[in-house]
């Protein structure tokens, strides 16, 4: 059975032969459905499998061994709830839309991996499934994988294969954190000193320059459409803001100068809130963010904002006296409103860190719990919109085990592979009515540490498995020693075709 495990899974008597004889029919004549049909091809001709398989209408493909895609009306209205039936005479894959559809393909395809015992073999033409039957949809409409590419850089092609990674374990919101203290990586035409100054702040060290034009931007977001991941960007304001201040010095407290910051950690020097030059930029970045993502979404920030630099700064001042605010720090309240106010006029729905809670997030916007669960459950009862991603189970910086000569960060607990299992984004502390305002789940990757991909795989591999489980799951029907068979299962491709975790098997 595959990660994550679905609502309703039967073994069937029999096996269907899926080679290069076979034909993936759709019910439209090259639209959507035939997308998907060309997205499952794409998945059968790389590495371990060789089978290019023909997409076809229906009509045409009658006389021969099918993968049918058929698009039928959901009962309960859930998007990516498909059914997925394999059997002597054929595949068939039956959803109310294009991503239900997808979701059953990525599952054929997980199926189709765990019959290839020999992963030395790139080259596989035929492999023989077992006749199952499946039902399956997601407990969350909200299953997220975050990347930071601010500490360190990540081209194109490596957040595509990070992408094809969190579609094969049917994650569907891809946190692109774009922007902090150590890199700015948009393309921003009204700014561009944006990326000349804050894109390339250590060019020495690897990994550490670079920034996505935004052509290549609309590249990654098509390829995560086609995934049907949607692609959220993260600007991280108004504090962890240096390489802001590096290119725009007169929009700190102070004037500068200043430097894209070569370390981590929490900076004083902040957006100065009482000018406002700071809202012509965060507005002007809002607008060209609208106009380039169709996410819905805008991941704004607001964590780790220190008032230092607001308290001696007389515009700042002034500006708390003239919004009749109860001190500097309402002054972060004050900020957040004004962008929520902006987010409307381009039409988009604003994401926050918890820390913004403190100081009143408007109604209709999102919080992200990272500091625990416990915001999460406070802003939840509140009726507002929740994303669960504690720190105690999220953070795939931290190390997975006590090994001393393990990577990741030192000065927390690992976060072991049953931890994440063991995630559960509705805690008990929430009634019925509160826990409908949880979203889902998400896990967040803060490079400081991971100056590449490969390390980036070792970091979330195989953790990355057991979450998809824990958000995409029903929680009655989890069960830990279930799971480590599966992963089992998918092991020897995991390790075939990523750096994962060295012990993934001992985990």
């Amino acid at each position: 059975m595959i990660i994550p495990k679905p609502l309703e899974f039967k073994q069937l008597t029999g096996s269907f032969q899926l080679d290069r004889e076979c034909v993936i029919g759709a019910t439209d004549d090259g639209n959507a459905e035939t997308l998907v049909g060309e997205y499952l091809h794409s998945l059968l001709v790389r590495p371990p499998f060789d089978i290019p398989l023909e997409v076809s209408h229906f009509a045409d493909s009658a006389s021969k061994r099918t993968i049918r895609l058929v698009k039928k009306r959901a009962s309960d209205g859930n998007a990516e709830q498909y059914e997925l039936k394999v059997s002597d005479g054929g595949i068939q894959i039956v959803a109310s839309t294009d991503a239900g559809l997808t979701r059953g393909v990525q599952s054929l395809y997980q199926l189709a991996l765990q019959q290839v015992n020999d992963q030395s073999n790139a080259s596989i033409q035929s492999v023989s499934l077992p006749a199952i039957e499946m039902t399956d949809k997601p407990r969350f409409v909200w299953r997220g994988m975050h990347l930071d590419v601010s500490r360190h850089f990540f081209p194109v092609d490596d957040i595509k294969r990070y992408l094809d990674l969190l579609a094969a374990f049917k994650f569907n919101v891809f946190h692109w954190h774009l922007t902090d203290d150590q890199g700015w990586r948009l393309e921003i035409e009204q700014y561009p000193e944006l990326t000349r100054v804050g894109s390339a702040p250590h060019a020495s060290e690897p990994g550490r320059s670079g920034f996505y034009t935004k052509s290549q931007i609309r590249e990654v977001i098509a390829y995560a459409a086609q995934r049907h991941i949607e692609v959220i960007p993260e600007i991280d304001l108004p504090g962890h803001t240096q390489a802001v201040l590096a290119a725009y010095p007169k929009l700190s407290c102070t004037g500068g100068p200043f430097e894209v910051s070569p370390k981590s950690g929490i900076h004083k020097d902040v957006l100065c809130v009482g000018n406002e030059d700071t809202f012509k930029l965060v507005f002007a970045v809002l607008d060209e963010i609208a106009e380039l993502f169709v996410s819905g979404y805008i991941h704004l920030g607001g964590d780790e904002c220190p008032t230092d630099r607001w308290k001696e700064c007389k515009k700042c001042q002034k500006r708390w006296a003239d919004e009749k605010l109860k001190d500097e720090n309402d002054l972060q309240g004050y900020f957040t409103r004004r962008v929520v106010e902006h987010l409307k006029k381009v039409n988009r729905v604003g994401v926050f860190w918890d820390e913004v809670l403190e100081r009143g997030l408007p109604a209709g916007h999102v919080l992200m719990s990272w500091r625990g669960m416990e915001h999460g459950i406070q802003a939840a009862k509140l009726g507002l919109k929740v994303v669960m991603s504690p720190h105690t189970h999220c953070y795939f910086d931290f190390k997975q085990t006590n090994d001393p000569d393990e990577h990741g960060a030192t000065w927390a607990d690992p976060i072991t592979l049953e931890k994440v299992y063991a995630f559960d984004p509705i805690p008990s502390e929430l009634d019925a009515k509160s826990a409908h305002h949880v979203l889902g789940g998400q896990a967040n990757v803060w490079t400081e540490r991971m100056p590449d991909m490969k390390t980036v795989e070792m970091m979330v591999l195989p953790r990355l498995c057991g979450l998809s489980e824990a958000i995409w799951s029903d929680a009655k029907h989890r069960n830990w020693d279930d799971f480590r068979k599966r992963l089992a299962a998918i092991a020897p491709w995991l390790t075939k075709n990523y750096n994962v975790h060295k012990r993934i098997n001992d985990l």
